[in-house]
């Protein structure tokens, strides 16, 4: 498969960075994710877990619940800076959008498999800012981050 990452991806997973420096500012885990339609950002989030004391509001799902109500998602890209969750990715799914851009997985592989099974593409675009950011935090939190994977 040819990896169409282009100038365009790389503004788009800079915003979500953005977003995962905004979580990590308010004490949350440092992800963000960025949902994108015809080139405008339609929906933005980062990690809320710590923030709201929730149990589902990882970057990706608080990026959709600040999207809003959509007719359809089949025009969408969602990015990511960390690869999504199993969680996330049935949301992926279920929603069928049809393009995720993933900052890292090396951290955290995700579910990139179980999203191209569904007929997805995958860009992985593993960005050594965003690797060694989670690494960090990782290293920094070991509990709080085992806690938002169910570790």
């Amino acid at each position: 498969m040819k990896n169409m990452t282009s100038e365009q991806d790389l503004f788009f997973m800079n915003e979500a960075k953005d977003e995962a420096l905004k979580g990590f500012s308010e004490g949350g885990i440092p992800i963000g994710s960025i949902l994108v339609r015809d080139g405008k950002i339609i929906g933005r989030g980062h990690n809320q877990r710590v923030q709201k004391g929730s149990s589902i509001l990882h970057g990706e799902m608080d990026c959709l619940m600040n999207a809003g109500r959509q007719t359809s998602y089949r025009d969408t890209v969602i990015y990511s800076t960390l690869s999504p969750c199993m969680m996330c990715s049935g949301t992926i799914v279920q929603f069928k959008i049809p393009r995720v851009v993933v900052g890292e997985a090396v951290n955290f592989l995700g579910a990139p498999e179980f999203l191209r099974s569904h007929g997805i593409t995958v860009e992985i675009l593993n960005q050594p800012d965003l690797i060694s950011m989670m690494k960090e935090f990782i290293q920094a939190k070991p509990q709080l981050w085992n806690e938002d994977i169910s570790e």
